[in-house]
Protein backbone atom coordinates (compact mmCIF):
# COMPACT_ATOMS: atom_id res chain seq x y z
CA UNK A 1 0.00 0.00 0.00
CA UNK A 2 1.65 3.20 -1.24
CA UNK A 3 1.48 6.77 0.03
CA UNK A 4 2.39 9.51 -2.44
CA UNK A 5 4.34 12.44 -1.01
CA UNK A 6 4.69 15.78 -2.79
CA UNK A 7 7.81 16.76 -0.83
CA UNK A 8 7.54 20.55 -1.05
CA UNK A 9 4.05 20.43 0.52
CA UNK A 10 4.26 17.64 3.07
CA UNK A 11 6.13 18.87 6.19
CA UNK A 12 8.57 21.73 6.66
CA UNK A 13 11.08 21.03 9.45
CA UNK A 14 13.23 24.19 9.27
CA UNK A 15 10.69 27.00 8.92
CA UNK A 16 11.53 28.10 5.37
CA UNK A 17 7.99 27.41 4.11
CA UNK A 18 8.91 24.41 1.97
CA UNK A 19 8.66 20.74 2.90
CA UNK A 20 11.86 18.74 3.23
CA UNK A 21 13.36 15.31 3.87
CA UNK A 22 13.54 15.82 7.65
CA UNK A 23 9.87 16.75 7.68
CA UNK A 24 9.05 13.48 5.94
CA UNK A 25 11.14 11.55 8.46
CA UNK A 26 9.17 13.17 11.28
CA UNK A 27 5.91 11.88 9.77
CA UNK A 28 6.94 8.33 8.82
CA UNK A 29 5.16 6.86 11.84
CA UNK A 30 1.97 8.64 10.77
CA UNK A 31 2.24 7.11 7.30
CA UNK A 32 2.84 3.64 8.68
CA UNK A 33 -0.02 4.15 11.11
CA UNK A 34 -2.37 4.67 8.18
CA UNK A 35 -1.58 1.15 7.01
CA UNK A 36 0.82 2.16 4.23
CA UNK A 37 4.11 0.27 3.94
CA UNK A 38 5.56 2.04 0.90
CA UNK A 39 6.12 5.62 -0.28
CA UNK A 40 6.36 7.20 -3.69
CA UNK A 41 8.03 10.60 -3.47
CA UNK A 42 7.74 13.10 -6.32
CA UNK A 43 11.01 14.44 -7.82
CA UNK A 44 13.54 15.71 -5.31
CA UNK A 45 16.51 16.29 -7.64
CA UNK A 46 18.29 19.57 -8.32
CA UNK A 47 16.03 21.62 -10.58
CA UNK A 48 15.11 25.18 -11.58
CA UNK A 49 11.54 24.08 -10.77
CA UNK A 50 9.81 25.29 -13.89
CA UNK A 51 7.78 22.07 -13.76
CA UNK A 52 7.91 21.38 -10.02
CA UNK A 53 11.03 19.21 -10.30
CA UNK A 54 10.08 17.26 -13.41
CA UNK A 55 12.69 19.46 -15.10
CA UNK A 56 15.86 17.85 -13.72
CA UNK A 57 19.11 19.81 -13.71
CA UNK A 58 21.20 17.12 -12.01
CA UNK A 59 19.93 13.57 -11.52
CA UNK A 60 22.54 12.71 -8.89
CA UNK A 61 22.08 15.72 -6.66
CA UNK A 62 19.10 16.56 -4.48
CA UNK A 63 17.47 19.98 -4.52
CA UNK A 64 18.93 22.06 -1.70
CA UNK A 65 15.48 23.11 -0.51
CA UNK A 66 14.75 19.51 0.52
CA UNK A 67 18.16 18.69 1.97
CA UNK A 68 21.41 17.06 0.91
CA UNK A 69 22.10 13.69 -0.66
CA UNK A 70 23.08 12.54 2.81
CA UNK A 71 19.72 13.67 4.17
CA UNK A 72 17.93 11.65 1.50
CA UNK A 73 19.99 8.57 2.34
CA UNK A 74 18.99 9.05 5.98
CA UNK A 75 15.34 9.14 4.86
CA UNK A 76 15.90 5.82 3.06
CA UNK A 77 17.37 4.37 6.26
CA UNK A 78 14.52 5.61 8.45
CA UNK A 79 11.97 4.18 6.03
CA UNK A 80 13.69 0.80 6.08
CA UNK A 81 14.00 0.88 9.87
CA UNK A 82 10.19 0.83 9.93
CA UNK A 83 10.02 -2.10 7.47
CA UNK A 84 8.75 0.21 4.75
CA UNK A 85 9.90 0.95 1.19
CA UNK A 86 10.40 4.12 -0.84
CA UNK A 87 10.34 4.80 -4.57
CA UNK A 88 11.90 7.86 -6.15
CA UNK A 89 10.36 9.56 -9.17
CA UNK A 90 12.42 8.89 -12.30
CA UNK A 91 12.15 11.34 -15.20
CA UNK A 92 13.81 9.50 -18.10
CA UNK A 93 12.43 11.25 -21.18
CA UNK A 94 13.75 14.78 -20.76
CA UNK A 95 15.85 17.05 -18.58
CA UNK A 96 15.83 20.72 -17.72
CA UNK A 97 17.29 23.04 -20.34
CA UNK A 98 19.76 23.95 -17.58
CA UNK A 99 21.17 20.42 -17.34
CA UNK A 100 24.88 20.29 -18.17
CA UNK A 101 24.18 17.71 -20.85
CA UNK A 102 21.93 20.15 -22.67
CA UNK A 103 24.32 23.08 -22.26
CA UNK A 104 26.98 21.03 -23.99
CA UNK A 105 24.56 19.66 -26.59
CA UNK A 106 23.59 23.23 -27.52
CA UNK A 107 27.12 24.21 -28.49
CA UNK A 108 28.10 24.74 -32.11
CA UNK A 109 31.17 22.49 -31.91
CA UNK A 110 30.68 18.72 -31.76
CA UNK A 111 31.19 17.04 -28.38
CA UNK A 112 30.26 13.97 -26.38
CA UNK A 113 26.72 15.30 -25.73
CA UNK A 114 25.87 16.72 -29.15
CA UNK A 115 23.43 13.88 -29.78
CA UNK A 116 22.26 13.33 -26.19
CA UNK A 117 19.12 15.25 -27.27
CA UNK A 118 17.17 15.33 -30.54
CA UNK A 119 18.20 18.10 -32.95
CA UNK A 120 17.40 18.73 -36.60
CA UNK A 121 20.23 19.63 -38.97
CA UNK A 122 19.56 23.34 -39.34
CA UNK A 123 17.80 26.22 -37.64
CA UNK A 124 14.75 26.33 -39.95
CA UNK A 125 14.10 22.59 -40.20
CA UNK A 126 11.13 21.87 -37.93
CA UNK A 127 10.64 18.23 -36.81
CA UNK A 128 7.26 17.25 -38.19
CA UNK A 129 4.77 16.08 -35.59
CA UNK A 130 7.03 16.83 -32.61
CA UNK A 131 7.07 19.76 -30.19
CA UNK A 132 10.17 21.84 -30.72
CA UNK A 133 12.05 25.07 -30.05
CA UNK A 134 14.17 27.09 -32.50
CA UNK A 135 16.44 30.10 -32.16
CA UNK A 136 17.61 29.61 -28.57
CA UNK A 137 21.12 28.22 -29.00
CA UNK A 138 24.30 28.78 -30.96
CA UNK A 139 23.87 25.36 -32.53
CA UNK A 140 22.50 25.33 -36.06
CA UNK A 141 19.44 23.22 -35.35
CA UNK A 142 15.99 22.91 -33.77
CA UNK A 143 15.55 20.75 -30.65
CA UNK A 144 12.62 18.51 -29.74
CA UNK A 145 10.60 18.91 -26.55
CA UNK A 146 8.65 16.44 -24.43
CA UNK A 147 6.36 18.80 -22.54
CA UNK A 148 7.19 22.39 -21.54
CA UNK A 149 9.65 24.60 -23.43
CA UNK A 150 12.17 23.99 -20.62
CA UNK A 151 12.19 20.19 -21.13
CA UNK A 152 14.27 19.09 -24.13
CA UNK A 153 13.73 15.46 -25.10
CA UNK A 154 16.53 13.00 -24.54
CA UNK A 155 17.59 10.93 -27.52
CA UNK A 156 16.70 7.25 -27.24
CA UNK A 157 16.43 7.01 -31.01
CA UNK A 158 13.63 6.69 -33.53
CA UNK A 159 11.95 3.35 -34.20
CA UNK A 160 12.20 3.93 -37.94
CA UNK A 161 14.44 6.90 -38.82
CA UNK A 162 13.24 8.79 -41.88
CA UNK A 163 15.45 11.89 -41.84
CA UNK A 164 19.26 12.20 -41.71
CA UNK A 165 19.05 13.86 -38.26
CA UNK A 166 16.96 11.03 -36.79
CA UNK A 167 19.10 8.44 -35.02
CA UNK A 168 18.16 4.79 -34.84
CA UNK A 169 17.79 3.03 -31.51
CA UNK A 170 21.12 1.27 -32.06
CA UNK A 171 22.98 4.49 -32.85
CA UNK A 172 25.85 5.02 -30.35
CA UNK A 173 24.25 8.27 -29.15
CA UNK A 174 20.91 6.59 -28.37
CA UNK A 175 22.69 3.70 -26.67
CA UNK A 176 24.69 6.19 -24.58
CA UNK A 177 21.46 7.84 -23.39
CA UNK A 178 20.06 4.47 -22.35
CA UNK A 179 23.25 3.63 -20.48
CA UNK A 180 23.15 7.02 -18.74
CA UNK A 181 19.62 6.20 -17.54
CA UNK A 182 20.82 2.88 -16.13
CA UNK A 183 23.67 4.67 -14.39
CA UNK A 184 21.23 7.07 -12.68
CA UNK A 185 19.08 4.19 -11.50
CA UNK A 186 22.09 2.31 -10.14
CA UNK A 187 23.27 5.44 -8.32
CA UNK A 188 20.08 5.79 -6.28
CA UNK A 189 19.49 2.06 -5.82
CA UNK A 190 23.01 1.78 -4.40
CA UNK A 191 22.16 4.70 -2.09
CA UNK A 192 19.19 2.78 -0.69
CA UNK A 193 16.04 3.60 -2.64
CA UNK A 194 13.77 0.66 -3.43
CA UNK A 195 12.84 1.51 -7.00
CA UNK A 196 11.16 4.12 -9.13
CA UNK A 197 7.89 5.50 -10.33
CA UNK A 198 8.66 6.34 -13.97
CA UNK A 199 7.33 9.56 -15.46
CA UNK A 200 5.90 9.40 -19.01
CA UNK A 201 7.24 5.86 -19.29
CA UNK A 202 5.87 5.31 -22.79
CA UNK A 203 7.57 8.33 -24.39
CA UNK A 204 11.22 7.36 -24.83
CA UNK A 205 11.54 6.29 -28.46
CA UNK A 206 10.22 8.77 -31.00
CA UNK A 207 7.86 7.87 -33.84
CA UNK A 208 7.19 4.63 -31.99
CA UNK A 209 4.37 2.41 -33.18
CA UNK A 210 1.02 1.80 -31.48
CA UNK A 211 2.48 -1.06 -29.44
CA UNK A 212 5.42 1.12 -28.35
CA UNK A 213 7.79 -1.53 -29.66
CA UNK A 214 10.91 0.60 -29.35
CA UNK A 215 10.19 1.94 -25.89
CA UNK A 216 9.24 -1.53 -24.64
CA UNK A 217 12.60 -2.88 -25.83
CA UNK A 218 14.40 -0.35 -23.64
CA UNK A 219 12.36 -1.17 -20.54
CA UNK A 220 12.85 -4.89 -21.04
CA UNK A 221 16.60 -4.31 -21.06
CA UNK A 222 16.36 -2.21 -17.91
CA UNK A 223 14.23 -4.85 -16.17
CA UNK A 224 16.92 -7.40 -17.05
CA UNK A 225 19.49 -5.18 -15.34
CA UNK A 226 17.27 -4.89 -12.26
CA UNK A 227 16.58 -8.62 -12.06
CA UNK A 228 20.30 -9.39 -12.27
CA UNK A 229 21.65 -6.69 -9.94
CA UNK A 230 18.72 -5.35 -7.91
CA UNK A 231 16.13 -8.16 -7.75
CA UNK A 232 14.20 -6.50 -4.90
CA UNK A 233 13.74 -3.20 -6.78
CA UNK A 234 10.32 -2.25 -8.14
CA UNK A 235 9.36 -0.01 -11.04
CA UNK A 236 5.94 1.56 -11.60
CA UNK A 237 4.96 3.13 -14.91
CA UNK A 238 2.94 6.21 -15.67
CA UNK A 239 1.41 4.62 -18.77
CA UNK A 240 -2.14 3.35 -18.22
CA UNK A 241 -1.71 0.55 -20.71
CA UNK A 242 -0.78 -2.39 -18.49
CA UNK A 243 -1.04 -4.87 -21.35
CA UNK A 244 2.05 -3.10 -22.76
CA UNK A 245 3.78 -1.81 -19.62
CA UNK A 246 3.78 -5.05 -17.59
CA UNK A 247 5.21 -7.32 -20.34
CA UNK A 248 7.77 -4.58 -21.02
CA UNK A 249 9.16 -5.10 -17.53
CA UNK A 250 7.23 -2.90 -15.13
CA UNK A 251 5.97 -4.51 -11.96
CA UNK A 252 3.05 -2.08 -11.79
CA UNK A 253 1.20 0.35 -14.05
CA UNK A 254 -1.13 3.15 -13.00
CA UNK A 255 -4.82 3.30 -13.80
CA UNK A 256 -4.89 7.03 -14.53
CA UNK A 257 -7.52 9.72 -14.65
CA UNK A 258 -8.05 10.28 -18.37
CA UNK A 259 -11.17 12.30 -19.15
CA UNK A 260 -14.09 9.95 -19.76
CA UNK A 261 -12.28 6.69 -19.04
CA UNK A 262 -13.59 4.15 -16.54
CA UNK A 263 -11.50 5.38 -13.63
CA UNK A 264 -12.50 9.01 -14.30
CA UNK A 265 -16.18 8.06 -14.15
CA UNK A 266 -15.83 6.71 -10.61
CA UNK A 267 -15.03 10.00 -8.88
CA UNK A 268 -14.45 12.86 -11.35
CA UNK A 269 -17.21 12.70 -13.97
CA UNK A 270 -18.26 16.32 -14.16
CA UNK A 271 -19.21 17.89 -17.48
CA UNK A 272 -21.03 21.15 -18.20
CA UNK A 273 -21.63 21.64 -14.50
CA UNK A 274 -23.27 18.22 -14.04
CA UNK A 275 -21.52 15.80 -11.66
CA UNK A 276 -22.46 12.21 -12.51
CA UNK A 277 -19.51 10.48 -10.83
CA UNK A 278 -20.45 6.89 -9.96
CA UNK A 279 -19.97 7.30 -6.20
CA UNK A 280 -22.21 10.36 -6.07
CA UNK A 281 -25.39 9.59 -4.18
CA UNK A 282 -27.56 10.80 -7.06
CA UNK A 283 -25.51 9.41 -9.95
CA UNK A 284 -27.19 7.46 -12.73
CA UNK A 285 -24.13 5.37 -13.52
CA UNK A 286 -23.58 1.63 -13.12
CA UNK A 287 -20.27 0.17 -11.90
CA UNK A 288 -20.03 -1.46 -15.33
CA UNK A 289 -18.93 1.94 -16.63
CA UNK A 290 -15.70 1.24 -14.76
CA UNK A 291 -15.41 -2.54 -14.79
CA UNK A 292 -16.26 -2.86 -18.47
CA UNK A 293 -12.94 -1.18 -19.21
CA UNK A 294 -10.84 -2.21 -16.20
CA UNK A 295 -11.45 -5.96 -16.43
CA UNK A 296 -10.16 -6.14 -20.01
CA UNK A 297 -6.75 -4.95 -18.87
CA UNK A 298 -6.80 -6.74 -15.52
CA UNK A 299 -7.49 -10.14 -17.09
CA UNK A 300 -4.46 -9.76 -19.37
CA UNK A 301 -1.89 -8.97 -16.67
CA UNK A 302 -3.19 -10.22 -13.31
CA UNK A 303 -0.73 -13.16 -13.21
CA UNK A 304 2.32 -11.05 -14.03
CA UNK A 305 1.79 -7.55 -12.62
CA UNK A 306 -0.46 -4.96 -10.99
CA UNK A 307 -2.82 -2.37 -12.49
CA UNK A 308 -2.83 0.15 -9.65
CA UNK A 309 -5.73 2.33 -8.60
CA UNK A 310 -5.16 5.74 -7.03
CA UNK A 311 -7.17 8.07 -4.82
CA UNK A 312 -5.58 10.87 -6.83
CA UNK A 313 -2.14 12.29 -7.51
CA UNK A 314 -0.25 15.53 -8.07
CA UNK A 315 -1.71 15.83 -11.59
CA UNK A 316 -5.40 15.32 -10.81
CA UNK A 317 -8.09 17.38 -9.13
CA UNK A 318 -8.66 16.00 -5.64
CA UNK A 319 -11.63 13.64 -5.39
CA UNK A 320 -13.08 15.80 -2.60
CA UNK A 321 -13.89 18.40 -5.27
CA UNK A 322 -16.51 15.99 -6.65
CA UNK A 323 -17.55 13.80 -3.72
CA UNK A 324 -18.67 14.57 -0.16
CA UNK A 325 -17.21 12.75 2.84
CA UNK A 326 -19.72 9.87 2.84
CA UNK A 327 -19.17 9.36 -0.88
CA UNK A 328 -15.39 9.42 -0.40
CA UNK A 329 -15.68 6.73 2.28
CA UNK A 330 -17.43 4.40 -0.16
CA UNK A 331 -15.02 5.19 -2.98
CA UNK A 332 -11.93 4.54 -0.86
CA UNK A 333 -13.37 1.34 0.61
CA UNK A 334 -13.80 0.13 -2.95
CA UNK A 335 -10.35 1.23 -4.17
CA UNK A 336 -8.55 -0.28 -1.18
CA UNK A 337 -10.25 -3.68 -1.53
CA UNK A 338 -9.40 -4.09 -5.19
CA UNK A 339 -6.61 -6.48 -6.28
CA UNK A 340 -3.89 -3.90 -6.76
CA UNK A 341 -1.23 -2.01 -4.86
CA UNK A 342 -3.32 1.10 -4.19
CA UNK A 343 -1.80 4.57 -4.03
CA UNK A 344 -3.07 7.10 -1.49
CA UNK A 345 -2.21 10.72 -2.31
CA UNK A 346 -1.17 12.75 0.73
CA UNK A 347 -4.11 14.59 2.26
CA UNK A 348 -6.71 12.46 0.53
CA UNK A 349 -7.05 10.44 3.72
CA UNK A 350 -8.60 13.49 5.39
CA UNK A 351 -10.43 14.83 2.32
CA UNK A 352 -8.26 17.90 1.72
CA UNK A 353 -9.86 20.47 -0.54
CA UNK A 354 -8.86 21.23 -4.12
CA UNK A 355 -8.05 24.95 -4.03
CA UNK A 356 -9.14 25.87 -7.52
CA UNK A 357 -8.73 29.60 -6.87
CA UNK A 358 -4.91 29.44 -6.77
CA UNK A 359 -2.75 30.80 -9.56
CA UNK A 360 -0.11 28.52 -11.04
CA UNK A 361 3.03 27.61 -9.11
CA UNK A 362 6.07 25.99 -10.73
CA UNK A 363 4.17 25.00 -13.84
CA UNK A 364 1.26 23.49 -11.96
CA UNK A 365 -1.58 25.50 -13.59
CA UNK A 366 -4.85 23.63 -12.90
CA UNK A 367 -2.87 21.05 -10.91
CA UNK A 368 -1.70 23.64 -8.38
CA UNK A 369 -4.83 23.38 -6.23
CA UNK A 370 -4.07 19.71 -5.50
CA UNK A 371 -0.53 20.45 -4.31
CA UNK A 372 -1.17 22.60 -1.25
CA UNK A 373 0.42 22.00 2.18
CA UNK A 374 -0.63 19.02 4.24
CA UNK A 375 -3.04 19.91 7.04
CA UNK A 376 -1.71 18.33 10.21
CA UNK A 377 -3.37 20.20 13.07
CA UNK A 378 -4.93 23.44 14.27
CA UNK A 379 -1.65 25.26 14.92
CA UNK A 380 -0.10 27.88 12.66
CA UNK A 381 -0.30 26.92 8.96
CA UNK A 382 -2.12 23.73 10.04
CA UNK A 383 1.18 22.44 11.41
CA UNK A 384 2.88 22.34 8.01
CA UNK A 385 5.43 25.10 8.74
CA UNK A 386 6.32 27.77 11.28
CA UNK A 387 7.07 30.24 8.45
CA UNK A 388 4.93 33.30 7.89
CA UNK A 389 2.00 32.53 5.55
CA UNK A 390 3.42 34.62 2.69
CA UNK A 391 6.57 32.45 2.68
CA UNK A 392 4.78 29.13 2.27
CA UNK A 393 5.27 27.11 -0.90
CA UNK A 394 1.52 27.42 -1.44
CA UNK A 395 -1.25 28.76 0.80
CA UNK A 396 -2.82 26.42 3.30
CA UNK A 397 -6.59 25.97 3.26
CA UNK A 398 -7.99 28.66 5.55
CA UNK A 399 -11.67 27.80 5.14
CA UNK A 400 -13.44 27.34 8.51
CA UNK A 401 -13.98 23.59 8.15
CA UNK A 402 -10.62 22.69 6.63
CA UNK A 403 -9.92 19.10 7.74
CA UNK A 404 -6.81 18.20 9.74
CA UNK A 405 -5.26 14.87 10.63
CA UNK A 406 -5.33 15.76 14.34
CA UNK A 407 -9.06 16.51 14.39
CA UNK A 408 -9.95 13.41 12.40
CA UNK A 409 -7.88 11.21 14.68
CA UNK A 410 -10.24 12.28 17.48
CA UNK A 411 -13.40 11.68 15.42
CA UNK A 412 -14.31 8.00 15.22
CA UNK A 413 -16.66 8.72 12.31
CA UNK A 414 -14.06 10.53 10.20
CA UNK A 415 -12.78 9.71 6.75
CA UNK A 416 -9.35 9.09 8.26
CA UNK A 417 -10.74 6.37 10.51
CA UNK A 418 -12.39 4.64 7.56
CA UNK A 419 -9.11 4.72 5.61
CA UNK A 420 -7.22 3.23 8.55
CA UNK A 421 -9.87 0.57 9.18
CA UNK A 422 -9.91 -0.63 5.58
CA UNK A 423 -6.13 -0.63 5.30
CA UNK A 424 -5.83 -2.53 8.57
CA UNK A 425 -8.19 -5.16 7.19
CA UNK A 426 -6.18 -5.21 3.97
CA UNK A 427 -3.08 -6.02 5.99
CA UNK A 428 -4.81 -8.77 7.93
CA UNK A 429 -6.69 -10.56 5.16
CA UNK A 430 -4.52 -12.52 2.76
CA UNK A 431 -7.31 -12.54 0.19
CA UNK A 432 -6.99 -8.75 -0.22
CA UNK A 433 -3.34 -8.98 -1.26
CA UNK A 434 -3.82 -11.74 -3.84
CA UNK A 435 -3.68 -10.05 -7.24
CA UNK A 436 -5.38 -12.89 -9.12
CA UNK A 437 -8.63 -13.45 -7.23
CA UNK A 438 -11.00 -10.68 -8.33
CA UNK A 439 -14.46 -11.81 -9.40
CA UNK A 440 -17.19 -9.32 -10.20
CA UNK A 441 -20.34 -11.12 -9.06
CA UNK A 442 -23.15 -8.63 -9.43
CA UNK A 443 -23.30 -5.66 -11.78
CA UNK A 444 -26.08 -4.61 -14.13
CA UNK A 445 -26.77 -1.73 -16.45
CA UNK A 446 -29.10 0.72 -14.76
CA UNK A 447 -28.45 -0.80 -11.31
CA UNK A 448 -26.41 1.13 -8.78
CA UNK A 449 -25.45 -1.63 -6.32
CA UNK A 450 -22.74 -4.18 -7.07
CA UNK A 451 -20.80 -7.06 -5.50
CA UNK A 452 -17.40 -8.63 -5.99
CA UNK A 453 -15.38 -11.42 -4.40
CA UNK A 454 -11.76 -11.60 -3.32
CA UNK A 455 -11.07 -15.20 -2.34
CA UNK A 456 -13.03 -15.86 0.86
CA UNK A 457 -14.31 -12.28 1.11
CA UNK A 458 -17.46 -10.79 -0.40
CA UNK A 459 -17.74 -7.04 -0.88
CA UNK A 460 -21.04 -5.28 -1.57
CA UNK A 461 -21.69 -1.62 -2.19
CA UNK A 462 -24.78 0.52 -2.63
CA UNK A 463 -23.73 4.12 -3.42
CA UNK A 464 -27.30 5.31 -4.02
CA UNK A 465 -29.67 7.14 -1.71
CA UNK A 466 -32.14 4.27 -1.66
CA UNK A 467 -32.08 0.83 -0.07
CA UNK A 468 -30.98 -2.01 -2.36
CA UNK A 469 -31.32 -5.79 -2.25
CA UNK A 470 -28.93 -8.31 -3.80
CA UNK A 471 -30.13 -11.91 -3.93
CA UNK A 472 -27.48 -14.60 -3.69
CA UNK A 473 -29.13 -16.54 -6.49
CA UNK A 474 -28.44 -13.59 -8.82
CA UNK A 475 -24.68 -13.73 -8.31
CA UNK A 476 -22.55 -14.86 -11.24
CA UNK A 477 -19.03 -14.26 -12.50
CA UNK A 478 -19.18 -11.13 -14.63
CA UNK A 479 -15.97 -11.16 -16.66
CA UNK A 480 -14.75 -8.95 -19.46
CA UNK A 481 -16.04 -11.63 -21.83
CA UNK A 482 -19.19 -13.60 -21.02
CA UNK A 483 -20.91 -13.92 -17.60
CA UNK A 484 -21.04 -17.45 -16.22
CA UNK A 485 -22.68 -19.23 -13.30
CA UNK A 486 -20.77 -19.66 -10.05
CA UNK A 487 -19.21 -23.06 -9.41
CA UNK A 488 -20.54 -23.05 -5.85
CA UNK A 489 -23.03 -21.02 -3.84
CA UNK A 490 -21.89 -17.95 -1.95
CA UNK A 491 -23.31 -17.22 1.48
CA UNK A 492 -22.23 -14.28 3.65
CA UNK A 493 -20.92 -15.18 7.11
CA UNK A 494 -19.07 -12.91 9.55
CA UNK A 495 -19.29 -9.18 8.83
CA UNK A 496 -15.76 -7.74 8.89
CA UNK A 497 -16.36 -4.12 7.91
CA UNK A 498 -19.34 -1.88 7.34
CA UNK A 499 -20.23 1.64 6.24
CA UNK A 500 -23.91 2.35 6.69
CA UNK A 501 -26.21 -0.62 7.23
CA UNK A 502 -26.10 -4.08 5.66
CA UNK A 503 -27.84 -7.32 6.69
CA UNK A 504 -28.17 -10.83 5.31
CA UNK A 505 -31.23 -13.06 5.70
CA UNK A 506 -33.11 -15.65 3.66
CA UNK A 507 -30.71 -15.64 0.73
CA UNK A 508 -30.66 -11.86 0.25
CA UNK A 509 -28.44 -8.98 1.34
CA UNK A 510 -30.24 -5.78 2.21
CA UNK A 511 -28.00 -2.75 1.73
CA UNK A 512 -28.96 0.56 3.27
CA UNK A 513 -28.43 3.79 1.38
CA UNK A 514 -24.79 4.69 0.76
CA UNK A 515 -23.45 1.48 2.27
CA UNK A 516 -20.44 -0.78 1.84
CA UNK A 517 -19.88 -4.12 3.56
CA UNK A 518 -17.24 -6.85 3.65
CA UNK A 519 -18.44 -10.33 4.53
CA UNK A 520 -16.40 -13.44 5.21
CA UNK A 521 -17.94 -16.13 3.02
CA UNK A 522 -19.27 -19.27 4.72
CA UNK A 523 -17.90 -22.66 3.73
CA UNK A 524 -15.93 -21.27 0.83
CA UNK A 525 -13.87 -23.62 -1.26
CA UNK A 526 -11.72 -20.72 -2.47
Amino acid sequence: MFYEIYPQSFKDSNGDGIGDFQGIIEKLDYIKGLGCNAIWMNPCYDSPFQDAGYDVRDYKKTAARYGSNEDLVRLFQEVHRRDMHILLDLVPGHTSEEHEWFRLSSRAERNEYSDRYIWTDNWFQAPEGLKHVAGESERNGVYVLNFFKCQPALNYGFLHPEQPWQKGMDDPAAVATKEALKDIMRFWLDAGCDGFRVDMADSLVKNDDEKKTGTCMIWKEIRKMLDESYPEAAIVSEWNRPELAIPAGFHMDFCLDWGGNGYNLLMRDKKDGVNNSFFRKDSTRSILDFFGEYLKSYEKIRKIGHYCLITGNHDTVRASHFLDVRELKLAYAFLFTMPVNPFLYYGDEIGMRYQEELITKEGGYTRTGSRTPMQWDSSKNHGFSTAEPEKLYLPVDITPNAPTAEAQERDADSLLHVVKAVLKLRGEQEALTDNENLELLYAKEGVRSFAYRRGNLLMMCNPSGEEAVIRMEDLMTVSAETPKALESAVEPGTKLFEIGAADYADGSCRLGEQSFVIWQIKNTSV
